[in-house]
Order: C-alpha cells, then sequence, then structure tokens
C-alpha cells in the first residue's frame, strides 16, 4: 500500500461560499479534512499547514512547505506528496517547490476554482486525481507537477489563464504531460531535465516590473531608492523596452543588481535580435539578463533562489539558460 502525504495550505479548495451574500472566505477549519480519501491501494497522512488565501502565501511559506515535505521524506516513509493551495499564486509555489526539492517522489501541487460547498465544485475531485497520481510510478522523478481538471502538468510551464474557469490552468506552448482521470493515468510526454537548487533561507528583495508603452525614468528611479537585490521585467515582444528606462538599468547593472528579462508576450521567448536603444541586443550588451521562456512571476522566483546560491552575474545568467 502507497503512503502519500496531504499538506493543507488553504485557498479556495478550503473556503466556503457563503449562501446570504455568495461571498468565499476560509472557515475555521479546512472541510476537505473531513471527507473520506478513498482512493484504491493508498493509506494519506492528513496535515494541515496553514490556511491562508493564496494571496497571503509568501516565499516564507513556501520554504515552510519544502521543509515540511523534506522532513516526512527523508526517512523513506511516504510514497508521494499532494499540497493543496489557492489557485492564485499556485503555479509560484509549485515552480518554487520544483527548484528546491530534490526527491525522486511525486510531488502534486493542486487546488479548486470553485469553494468546497458550490454548486460544481472541482476541489474534492482534483485532490483525490492529485493522490492518484501522487501514488504513481509513473510520476517519479519528473519533478513538481500540477494536477487540475483531469491534467497533468508541469510546474515550469503551468500558469494560471483564466480568472474563473475551472479548466485556468494551462501550459502555453506546451500542453500538460498527461491526463489522469477515474479510470487512466498516462504521460504522453517528459521534462527533458531537471534543475535543483538546495537553500535553506530566503532573504533577498527582488521586484517584477511590466513594461508599457511610454515607461518613463521615474519608474527605474523609485526602484532604485527601494535597493532590491534584483529585478525581473517583463519586457515587450521578444526582449525589449522603452529607451527611458536604460540609464537607471545601466546603473543598476554597474552596483551588480541582476537585471533579468522575460516577455510580457505569454507565448515564444526573449531574443537579443533589435539592435536599437532599449532594444533586446542593445540590452544583452549592457549585461541584462535573458531568461528561457519563464514568465514574469516565476522568473522571480529563480532569482530568488538564484541569489540564495551567487550574486556573480555571470553564475545567474548561465542558471536562467537552462
Amino acid at each position: 500500500m502507497k503512503k502519500v502525504l496531504i499538506l493543507h495550505t488553504g485557498g479556495t479548495i478550503s473556503m466556503l461560499e457563503d449562501e446570504q451574500s455568495g461571498a468565499v472566505r476560509p472557515e475555521g477549519s479546512n472541510p476537505l479534512t473531513n471527507f473520506s480519501l478513498n482512493v484504491n491501494n493508498v493509506q494519506t497522512i492528513v496535515k494541515e499547514l496553514f490556511n491562508l488565501p493564496s494571496p497571503h502565501i509568501t516565499p516564507k511559506e513556501m520554504l515552510e512547505i519544502k521543509k515540511e515535505i523534506e522532513h516526512h521524506a527523508k526517512n523513506g516513509s511516504i510514497d508521494g506528496v499532494v499540497v493543496t493551495h489557492g489557485t492564485d499564486t499556485l503555479e509560484e509555489t509549485a515552480y518554487f517547490l520544483d527548484l528546491t526539492l530534490d526527491l525522486p517522489i511525486p510531488v502534486v501541487v493542486t487546488g479548486a476554482m470553485r469553494s468546497n460547498n458550490e454548486l460544481g465544485s472541482d476541489g474534492l475531485y482534483n485532490l483525490l486525481m492529485s493522490i492518484k497520481v501522487a501514488a504513481s510510478d509513473k510520476a517519479k522523478n519528473l519533478g513538481v507537477l500540477v494536477v487540475m481538471n483531469d491534467e497533468i502538468h508541469t510546474a515550469k510551464n503551468v500558469t494560471k489563464t483564466h480568472t474563473s474557469n475551472i479548466a485556468t490552468f494551462q501550459s502555453p506552448q506546451y500542453g500538460p504531460i498527461g491526463i489522469v482521470n477515474k479510470k487512466i493515468l498516462a504521460f504522453h510526454h517528459y521534462p527533458l531535465r531537471k534543475e535543483t537548487y538546495s537553500i535553506t533561507k530566503i532573504s533577498k528583495h527582488v521586484l517584477l516590473l511590466k513594461a508599457y508603452a511610454g515607461m518613463d525614468e521615474k519608474i527605474m528611479e523609485a526602484v532604485e531608492g527601494l535597493n532590491p537585490d534584483g529585478i525581473v521585467i517583463e519586457a515587450l515582444g521578444q526582449g525589449n523596452l522603452p529607451p527611458a528606462l536604460v540609464p537607471g538599468m545601466k546603473r543598476l547593472i554597474e552596483k551588480k543588481v541582476p537585471i533579468v528579462i522575460v516577455s510580457r508576450c505569454f507565448n515564444g521567448i526573449v531574443q537579443d535580435v533589435y539592435d536599437y536603444q532599449g532594444g533586446g541586443k542593445h540590452l544583452k550588451q549592457l549585461g541584462v539578463i535573458f531568461s528561457n521562456g519563464l514568465n514574469g512571476q516565476k522568473a522571480r522566483i529563480k532569482l530568488l533562489v538564484a541569489l540564495e546560491k551567487t550574486s556573480d552575474l555571470t553564475e545567474i545568467e548561465e542558471m536562467f539558460s537552462k
């Protein structure tokens, strides 16, 4: 019999809708803990780590989840892990765990778009399918997975694409790597590589900015005043920025502050193509780091992790090329 650890952390999957007002809020306890989770040949170990809406989750809580998983896995007493989580920041927690956990057992993150007592609630079903994946030998050594709506996604590629639709979690460009339902658990492709960074703390201050037409130097002046340890910018198109940002970026790079750019487009990657003031080629020459296909929120998570390992800009650039 397989043993699967279930860590509840809060989110819509653990909330209830008020029948009078329609407001959705956390209650005193997670209603999922009262359900009998019957999955064939699986014994579950349930722990409520905390009960937080996902906008309340910070890297501090992500690190706590990581340590809790490692604590239970270190003696080989569990065969898989499921983390229930609010969907707003689910992809960030999943990617943080993917970067920092070095475990062969399946680790699955799931949630719900409808609260526990709403008509058509998806939480319990997503949890049951996640347990099924976490207990499967097929899911070993694949990194952290996100299971929602009958689909299995990698933590690196999945993102929330819709504010309310239960099919919100998608992997642009790549799609899910497998499917799961009451009868089937099948993978149709696998990640080619896995990167892991051993860290024990998260202590850096990394900002995330989004580029827009007419963005001016006042933004960079304000950022400089915050003394960040690193910056991620969702750039335009293939990796271009308004020229007014360049002087401030130069000053920060001279201070050895890493600046990572991704695209605000959800398909494609940034490249050093355009050779004009603020164009990708110009930014590359300044020392800006180009990320290999991550979205802004995940690039920020990766830079937070990278800065715990090194402050060397060349080493950080190498990490972002993977």
